[in-house]
This record gives C-alpha cells, structure tokens and sequence, in this order.
C-alpha cells in the first residue's frame, strides 16, 4: 500500500496563506525561507505550530535583541497602551525615548522617531539634499537601505538598475555605486565630482551581506573625504545600532557620521525606527523646509518599547556576554566542520556573524563574497531548521541578549547533527 505524508499544521497555514497572500508570506525575504509557521517564542527560542522547539539565530531578521517577548519591554508597553496608542499629538514617552537614544549614542545632537528604518533613510537622503543643495549620493555594493524605489538595486557594469520589476530605472540616475572598503573609489569620485553628491551612505559594518567590517582606518578616511567635499555622511545603523555597542558602530569604530538611521535593536523588537543626527541638519525639519512625516511616528506603543529597551541596555548591558556567546559559537561551529571535513567560512561581529561554505580567508566587499557558495548554504539553512536551528538562508547569525550555556550547548550538537544528516 502506498504511504501518504502527513500534513503538519504548517502545511495545512501555507495551503491557506498561498491562498489569500502573494507568496504566502508578507515580507519577500521570507520568499526563500521554510515555510514554518511559529506559535510563540520566549527568550532566544521558537516554538511552532506543530510543537517543534528551535534555538533562534534569525530573531525576527534582527530586531529581537534582548530575545523574544522580553518581560520588561511587553509589560512597558501594555501600561503604556492603557492610556492610549495614537493621540496625533506630543506625549512624554516619545520626548523620553529620543533623549535616551541620544545619550547612548553620545554623539547625536536631536532626533526624530520614525515607524521603520527604511522610513527614516529617506528622512536623512532628503535632509542631505536640503541641506547641501545637491542630488546625488553615494551607496555601497551589497549594503542594504531599504526596498523603496531610489535606493533598491544591484550593479550591473558599475551601474546602478532596479532589482524589482516595476522599479523605475530613473529613480537611480541620481546614485553612483562603488565596492565597500575602497577608500582610493571614493576619493577618485569625490575628486571628479564632489560638488554634486550630497551624502554617503553606508552601513558602517556591512552586516546584511556576509557581515564584512571596515578595513582599519576606512571609516575615518571616509569621514576625511566627507568633511573635504561638504558631502554628509549617514550611517544606517538600522542593524549595527545598540547591537554591535551601546553606541552602535559609531562608538565600536570611534567614528561620527553627520546623521544615522536606527531600527531593530533598539526597541526590544516592536516596529519603530530612528533618525538621529546634528542640531543644524534635522533644524530643517523643524519649521518645515523639509517635510519628515507619519501617523504611526512617536506612537505609544513605539515609544514605550524605546524607553523600557534603553532602560535594560544601560542596567543590565549584555554586549561583554554576547562577545564571549558569539566568539565561542563561532569557534564551535567551525570546529565541527572542520572535523567533517567541511569547508565552512565564518567571519564577522559576535553579535552578528556570517557562515557559508568556502575557502579560507576574509571577505573584505561585496565582490568577494562570490567565492562563497552561498546557495549551497541556503540549502543547508533547511537541513539547520529541521534539527531545530532556526538561521537565515543568506548566511547571517545574530546572537542576543537571551542565549546562553544551555543555547551553545544545544545549538554546537543540533549543529553537528544537521551535517551528519546532510553527509552522504
């Protein structure tokens, strides 16, 4: 007799979601990943439908950092919603949790709250261009500012194109792209065109793509040729803010850009973003020379969660704890491959590393990383989900607050286990 699969709950959500949603998924990230559908996650685990446990390393592709539904945080927040959620108006929460961003970074002078990072890049693109009265900007290969028309694309022969049907290509005429890490490309442009580039930005660690550090002294050259040529330089800090440092990379590097774009981090994993940056630059903003706005910006609920995440990363900081938990995973992980005879590459930050399969040696930009076989690692992030690791297809391993012994202990031998299961 022929046996039949069994369809678990997830299957029987995927049925109905393909149904009602494009993709089945809301998010095209999740395109590519399993389709487990979660019940709840508590700390650095998940727990699906269909009663399977996971140790988490995707936390919700960052924003999770003090682990999923962190106590202090949710019961902030629930307090907070009792006296509303949306008034259209000021509320003290909202001055509060921008006078605690600005003094964890230390540098930022003022700053606005807005409802996603991608949000606020736009904010800081437009005040750059307001403020210098150019048009263009710089941005990076393989750094990521959000899905939105002008700053989505790929390089195609040192040129910017969309990476999305209905992109218009125009959107992009206004953006020149060069290799991360390339401080000679960035001065040749400035050099030949300087007094039309309004902004450089950059994610100060390139953590999306295979999570590839500055070179020593990058960030400060790239200060240097910003002041020289009157360009603004913005960091997108919407990964490496309050999760790379309590200051972000800005304080990890000892470099300060003109504006910087938060998100994740910073509010215990509720939806809100941040722009932070100089009095003189977000001023525009104030009498309305620049338009910056947004129902959802300052929302109870957002502002909350800001305040509560800020108040338990400066009375319990766990960037030392998250340094020795990435550092010995990463050493762990590479040390079971290795002893399978696997050629695994792992670089990057403890608190956000990168692994995939291929010869030894840094990554320093995007280009490099086409020595990796990525999908070849994609296909393994699935083998990783069914012994219980639940990881991103494209290579990233974000560690937080909430693992611990027991996570490393669990998370070396499910990880052992997913390549003697995958080995023929």
């Amino acid at each position: 007799m022929a046996q039949t699969s069994v369809r678990t709950k997830s299957d029987i959500l995927n049925s109905r979601a393909l149904v009602s949603i494009p993709g089945g998924v809301n998010s095209n990230v999740r395109l590519s990943a399993p389709r487990v559908f979660f019940e709840h996650g508590r700390g650095s685990r998940l727990w699906d439908v269909d009663g399977n446990e996971y140790v988490d390393y995707v936390l919700g592709q960052g924003p999770c950092f003090l682990g999923h539904a962190h106590p202090i945080v949710n019961r902030a927040v629930a307090q907070a919603c009792d006296t509303g959620m949306v008034f259209g108006a000021q509320h003290e929460l909202e001055v509060e949790a921008v006078e605690r961003l600005l003094g964890a970074v230390g540098w930022a002078e003022q700053g606005r709250l807005g409802a996603t990072g991608t949000e606020c890049v736009q904010a800081a693109l437009r005040l750059a261009r307001a403020a210098t009265g150019r048009t263009r900007f710089v941005h990076f290969e393989g750094h990521y500012h959000g899905w939105l028309d002008n700053i989505l694309m790929r390089v195609d022969d040192g040129h910017a194109v969309p990476v999305s049907l209905g992109q218009v290509a125009g959107q992009l005429a206004e953006t020149s792209v060069l290799p991360w890490n390339d401080a000679e490309a960035l001065e040749q442009l400035l050099a030949e065109s300087g007094d039309t580039i309004a902004a450089v930005i950059m994610e100060p660690v390139m953590i999306n793509n295979g999570s590839i550090e500055p070179l020593p002294g990058y960030l400060a050259r790239v200060r240097e040729l910003c002041d020289e040529y009157g360009v603004i330089l913005i960091f997108d800090e919407v990964i490496t803010g309050f999760r790379v440092a309590r200051g972000g990379a800005a304080a990890r590097y000892g470099v300060t850009p003109d504006l910087a774009t938060y998100g994740k981090a910073m509010a215990g994993g509720w939806p809100v973003g941040a722009i932070l940056g100089r009095a003189d630059l977000l001023s525009l903003l104030s009498d309305g020379r620049v338009n910056h706005s947004g129902t959802f910006n300052g929302a109870v609920m957002a502002a909350a969660a800001v305040v509560a995440t800020q108040q338990v990363l400066d009375e319990n900081p766990p960037y030392e704890a998250i340094e020795a938990y990435g550092t010995t995973l990463m050493a762990g992980l590479h040390k079971i491959g290795e002893a399978h005879g696997l050629d695994l590459h792992m670089q990057g930050l403890p608190a956000g590393f990168h692994v995939s399969f291929g010869p030894p040696g840094p990554v320093l930009d995007f280009a490099g990383m086409n020595r990796l076989d990525l999908a070849r690692y994609s296909r393994f992030a699935t083998r990783l989900a069914e012994h219980g690791l639940w990881v991103t297809g494209r290579g990233i391993w974000y560690v937080s607050a909430a693992h611990g012994p027991t996570e490393l202990a669990d998370s070396l031998e499910r990880f052992d286990n997913a390549i003697r299961a995958s080995l023929p």
